[in-house]
């Protein structure tokens, strides 16, 4: 992969020398304050720095995850998985590990790079991602990234005794096209 680069937005490859940070931000705490954004319904375990390097193969070089930097300092992640490879359906993802480096405005220039490199490189028709109504900043991004909200299951998720519904948001080639000639 290319660098992607949005002025001092940075999306790479992850290498071996990143992997420390990534096991501190991802890990290391019980209970990371990020977890709170990104399906905190989910149960997060904790691993051993030597237990995340027993799978440093899936992270050094991957092509379906890479880090974000801002000015030089990592401060996140984005990804994808395929729902369903031979029909193109696939699904993407960023976390911002740290709250001071959130409401900034990054994550919407990050999808955008994201977004636009996902379709000149895998030959997609939509990109999408799944969230949750209670992560009101995800939502926000895809609304300024002219996405659809293409679903909406009512009270799926349940969390902290009080049920979400669960937000799946699209674009189309065409319509991301149109919206950044």
């Amino acid at each position: 992969m290319n660098i992607l680069r949005d002025q001092e937005i940075v999306i790479r490859n992850i290498k071996e020398t990143d992997l420390k940070i990534l096991w501190t931000l991802i890990y290391k705490e019980e209970n990371p304050e990020w977890k709170l954004w990104d399906a905190p319904y989910y149960e997060h375990h904790t691993k051993s720095f030597n237990e995340f390097l027993d799978e440093k193969d899936k992270w050094i070089d991957s092509n379906q995850m890479k880090i974000i930097e801002v000015n030089e300092r990592i401060i996140g992640t984005v990804s994808y998985y395929w729902e369903h490879e031979p029909s193109k359906w696939l699904e993407m993802g960023i976390i911002v590990y740290k709250k001071l480096d959130r409401e900034k405005g990054y994550g919407t220039r990050i999808l955008k790079l994201w977004i636009q490199y996902l379709f000149d490189t895998l030959g997609l028709v939509r990109v999408g991602y799944t969230t949750w109504s209670g992560n009101y900043r995800m939502i926000r991004i895809g609304e300024k990234l002219g996405m659809t909200m293409e679903g909406r299951l009512r009270k799926v998720r349940y969390w902290k005794e009080i049920y979400y519904d669960s937000i799946r948001m699209g674009i189309l080639r065409e319509e991301w096209n149109d919206i950044n000639k």
